[in-house]
């Protein structure tokens, strides 16, 4: 069996090198769309490694690009990673064990750890993150959502042992540069749905994230990241929700 891995990139270039060549040895075809926008020398990058098919493409949204170079590779089994992840040597053993057995699942999550402010955090929650990005295409889809994008699977899902290293946040400016794209895209979602703003979105649910994250998941383990990661989190609920709020003010 012959594995295909999909990736999408703008502006990459500090990450999509680390992403390919964690693949070279275990899968058979890579298909990067590289977003038109994308200014920096992410393309050149592309282009120096072999079984790399790419194209530049206008944006589609998170889901309908993913989508759509799913439906570019040459084999039914596809690996989903972003630019900003690698696999780890015991991921790449693991995938090659996997393309020589016989799947029982039509989709398989892998765990995954983030390198957060230079540190690869282990508790708040996420940690071990289990994410699906191993699937049959014939039978898995893309979900609709505009941001946090999941593979929609029916029936139980296989599980992978090892982990798949994602390198979400090198510096608190490149968190920021996200949050408020994500945010935006977060709350339009929500008001897709008809959710209505209500003031517990913006008093109760940061704080019980930041209690949740901090506490109960044992963020104080993870150092200051820990503090600040949990800190950044229910900011970025407080946000989403007031971006929900201006939304739903401009319907009335």
């Amino acid at each position: 069996m012959k594995l295909s891995s999909i990736i999408i990139a703008k502006n990459e270039e500090n990450n999509i090198g680390r992403c390919l060549q964690s693949q070279i040895d275990c899968v058979d075809d890579i298909i990067v769309i590289i977003d038109e926008d994308s200014a920096d020398k992410t393309e050149e990058i592309v282009k120096s490694f072999k079984k790399v098919t790419y194209q530049k493409t206008k944006w589609l949204g998170y889901s309908k690009t993913k989508q759509y170079a799913a439906s570019l590779t040459a084999n039914d089994w596809v690996l989903w990673i972003d630019a900003d992840e690698a696999l780890t040597i015991e991921l790449q053993k693991e995938l090659i064990e996997f393309k020589n057995s016989t799947p029982g699942y039509n989709a398989y999550s892998i765990k995954r750890k983030a390198y957060f402010l230079g540190r690869w955090i282990k508790h708040s929650g996420w940690y071990p993150g289990r994410v699906t990005r191993l699937f049959n295409k014939k039978f898995v889809a893309f979900s609709e959502n505009g941001v946090h994008e999941r593979l929609v699977v029916n029936g139980e899902s296989g599980v992978l042992k090892s982990d798949l290293e994602h390198y979400t946040d090198p510096s608190i400016h490149h968190y920021f540069e996200k949050y408020n794209r994500y945010t935006s895209l977060a709350a339009e979602e929500l008001f897709n749905k008809q959710k209505k703003f209500s003031l517990r979105d913006i008093t109760i649910r940061p704080v019980s994230l930041f209690i949740k994250m901090y506490l109960l998941k044992a963020g104080f383990l993870d150092g200051v990241q820990g503090f600040i990661l949990a800190v950044f989190s229910s900011a970025y609920v407080f946000t989403k929700y007031c971006k929900l709020w201006e939304l739903n003010r401009k319907e009335k």
